[in-house]
């Protein structure tokens, strides 16, 4: 018996049914996950849907916290269109957060650009981050996962040296950076929510970004970089500065990422600001099918879970990091669901030595 893998035509519905039955898929063990935790599943599933959409704090706070997902999961996808593994996201998000910070300290700039100010402080930041080692890439050719993935650990630790040092807040001694100036704080669009300025940036950036990939002539050229770098480059396409423009814009929507948290959320630097959002924006990427559009409900998703995994824990007793390891399996799944959606399985039965 031998076993092929034969690569199917592209289809957008197929993709879809993919992701899709990737999603079940992950409730299906998470429902084992809670069931092994000595909870009901349809108990914990009832919570977990109350918590993160019945309500207006429930529905504020997902959406809240679908934002930096959803611009993490953005970051993503532009790097991937060049074959750029950008798993900096993370540390990016921390550059962007501590970028923000500093400017919404700032009383020398007036009123009515502090948040102007920290927008753009924080998409500069996360860019330069991610320009780095894309620039190690395309001049050195050293592999861009191992050097985003140890950046972000360099970026932290930075982080906490710099908030347990000169950057620590005198007023409340505690490891955090100063609070930022009142007029620096994000406005919100509910009174008493967290919905902030941050969820329509997150909104309009997958709009940009679908706009621009499909739309422009660059979008293009990142397409065929992607595809085939040699046939770009033969297409006089310049492929090393696709890259860095690609890694400088993803960087720059994982930046935003932390800006958005410093300026709507936290109003300060802290050492836990990031719950492993950037790591998470592979999964919402991954999920969308590398689609800016469908990023949006598929960090409604995992935002949905990250919340209802919090309350399900005060509840019912459920550990916590069960929103860590569905994120996990919903990758796996993703991947998995992914490759039988592109190629069909053919089974040729042989009989001394010649197929039938």
């Amino acid at each position: 018996m031998r076993i092929h893998m034969i690569r199917r035509d592209a289809s957008a519905k197929r993709d879809a049914l993919a992701s899709l039955f990737a999603v079940l898929v992950s409730l299906a063990i998470m429902a084992f996950l809670i069931l092994l935790a000595g909870a009901n599943p349809l108990t914990g599933f009832v919570v977990m849907f109350k918590a993160a959409f019945l309500g207006k704090i429930a529905i504020t706070e997902t959406l809240a916290r679908s934002a930096p997902l959803l611009l993490t999961g953005l970051a993503a996808i532009v790097a991937l269109k060049v074959k750029f593994w950008n798993l900096g996201a993370e540390g990016q998000l921390l550059v962007g957060a501590m970028a923000a910070a500093y400017v919404g300290t700032l009383t020398q700039l007036p009123g009515a650009l502090l948040i102007p100010g920290m927008i753009l402080a924080s998409m500069v930041g996360g860019g330069l981050a991610a320009v780095f080692p894309a620039i190690l890439k395309t001049r050195l050719n050293v592999n861009e996962v191992v050097s985003t993935l140890m950046l972000n650990f360099i970026i932290l630790s930075l982080m906490i040296a710099l908030l347990s040092g000169p950057w620590r807040d005198t007023v409340s001694n505690w490891p955090d950076s100063p609070d930022i100036l009142p007029d620096a704080e994000w406005p919100t669009f509910w009174r008493g929510t967290r919905l902030h300025l941050g969820v329509v940036l997150a909104v309009l950036s997958a709009l940009f970004v679908a706009l621009f990939l499909r739309r422009s002539t660059f979008g293009l050229c990142m397409d065929i970089v992607g595809d085939n770098p040699v046939a770009a480059a033969h297409a006089r396409i310049d492929v090393r500065r696709t890259v860095l423009i690609a890694a400088l814009l993803s960087g720059a929507f994982a930046g935003l990422a932390g800006g958005g948290e410093v300026g709507g959320i936290q109003y300060q630097v802290m050492t836990s600001i990031s719950s492993g959002y950037g790591y998470a924006g592979l999964i919402v990427a991954m999920l969308a099918r590398l689609s800016p559009l469908a990023a949006i409900p598929s960090a409604l998703f995992l935002a949905s879970v990250m919340t209802g995994s919090d309350e399900m824990s005060r509840q019912l007793g459920v550990p916590s990091f069960l929103a860590d390891a569905v994120q996990g399996i919903t990758l796996l799944a993703v991947l998995i669901c992914s490759q039988f959606a592109r190629y069909k399985v053919h089974v040729s039965w042989t009989s001394h030595g010649r197929a039938r």
